[in-house]
Parts: structure tokens; sequence; C-alpha cells
């Protein structure tokens, strides 16, 4: 029997790719605007704005100028999950999106789907945060891990859950211990001399629950690691930035 995977598409952005001006965004998305009093808040919520309209037109193959984006509108569910409005009806569109340390992605599933993605920094955590978060299994994976990896290990864990916190649609107004991460492909540590695998996607499992299960995507970026989980099971996901810098044009209009 053959397994079909589902196409998943993904964008990435950072502060420097958003315009200046607003006139990219919707009404109601303007009008949100001006009642985010603080200046981080304010910036967090453009970028990810900018980053899920250029993701969803993109995998539409629609356009990206600005006047075309204010039609497209992503609007926050009763969850809290982003959803995508064209003409103040419902678009034909999954997504999921994650920002952190001035960059954000967002994943796009043409279809109805479970779908989940997270942008996590690499960096040093506590012992209580293990024991607090992780459940036995992983804590154990992670006593387990050279000491070179253990960074990478807790970051990778860690955006695994919250990825499929979202595809759930709960976030982490659950607890965190309810969804282990089975499987995380490749981990290795890199070496004096030794070219790190950034930028390659591994496969990634985990189960909600311990009944149901999400397939996935992982990958390092530098100090930022990327993660992706689906149902339907996804396939390595597809890239959609392109050589096209008409984006960074219209930036400089």
């Amino acid at each position: 029997m053959i397994e079909h995977f589902m196409d998943v598409y993904w964008l990435e952005q950072t502060d420097g790719d958003v315009p200046a001006a607003n006139d990219w965004l919707s009404e109601r998305e303007q009008t949100f605007l001006s009642h985010l009093r603080f200046a981080k808040r304010r910036s967090d919520w453009r970028l990810g704005r900018w980053t899920a309209k250029q993701a969803v037109a993109r995998s539409l193959n629609m356009s990206v100028q600005r006047e075309a984006l204010a039609g497209i509108e992503i609007r926050s569910a009763a969850s809290g999950a982003p959803e995508v409005f064209f003409a103040n009806q419902p678009a034909p569109v999954t997504i999921s999106l994650s920002h952190r340390d001035g960059a954000a992605i967002c994943a796009v599933a043409l279809s109805s789907a479970a779908l989940g993605c997270d942008l996590e920094m690499i960096e040093p955590r506590s012992d209580a945060f293990v024991t607090d978060y992780f459940t036995p299994e992983e804590q154990t994976l992670v006593a387990r891990a050279p000491a070179a990896d253990r960074s990478r290990l807790l970051a990778l864990l860690w955006s695994a859950k919250e990825s499929t916190l979202k595809a759930v649609r709960a976030g982490l107004r659950l607890d965190t211990r309810c969804v282990v991460v089975n499987s995380v492909g490749i981990l290795r540590s890199c070496g004096e001399g030794e070219v790190c695998p950034s930028g390659n996607w591994y496969p990634l499992q985990v189960s909600h629950s311990h009944n149901e299960i999400f397939h996935g995507w992982w990958r390092p970026t530098g100090n930022l690691l990327q993660t992706l989980v689906a149902t339907p099971r996804p396939s390595q996901p597809i890239s959609l930035r392109t050589d096209d810098r008409s984006s960074a044009t219209e930036n400089a209009a």
C-alpha cells in the first residue's frame, strides 16, 4: 500500500522584510494594531502577519503586492490559532505561525489539517526546566545525550511539544507532558573542524496523550531551530522563498 503524504509549505521572514507602512494590512487588522501599546508586541505581531500573508499568497500563486496582501486577513480563533480569511470568508488553507528573536516562520497546508510549527532558540536550559516540562522518557533521553548536544536536544524537544500543542489547537494551556517526542531523526554534535548539518530537514514523530501520532520535521538554522508537525503525515516542507526580490523592492518604496 502506497502512503500518500500531504504537501506543507513554509516561509521564514525577518523584521527587515516587513514594510514600514501598514497598507498591506486590512482595516480590521490596522484597527487591532492601533490598540497594541508596546513596541515589541506591535513589531512581533506585524512580523507574524507579514510572514503569514506572504506564505499564503505564495502557496496559492497569488500576488504579493501590498494592495493584494491587504485582502488576505489573518484572524485569531477562540483557541488563539491563526485562521485565514478572503473577503470575510474562511480560506481553504491551514496555517501555523511562530516568531522568535526577530524572525518568524509560517507553515501552510492547502487543505484542512492539524498543523503546528515553532521557532525556538538553541540555548542552555536548567535541570529544573527538564524536570518540570518533560516526561520521564524524555528526561532519560536528555540524560544520555552528550553534553555538546544538550542545548540543541532540549530546544528540539520543547519546540516539538509547542508545534504539537498548536496542531491540537490548545497551546501551552495543556500540560507539556501530555505530548511525548518519540523520535528526532538524526542528532549529533559538531566537533572541531566539522560542518554542522544546519539547514537540513530531519524527521520527527510525536504522540499526544499516547494515542494520537503526529509526524513532522525539524531543522537547525544557526542558533535557531524550527519544527513542524501535522496530520495527515506531511512530506518534507516545501520552501516558499524565491530568488525574486520584489518584496524587498516594495519595502524600499
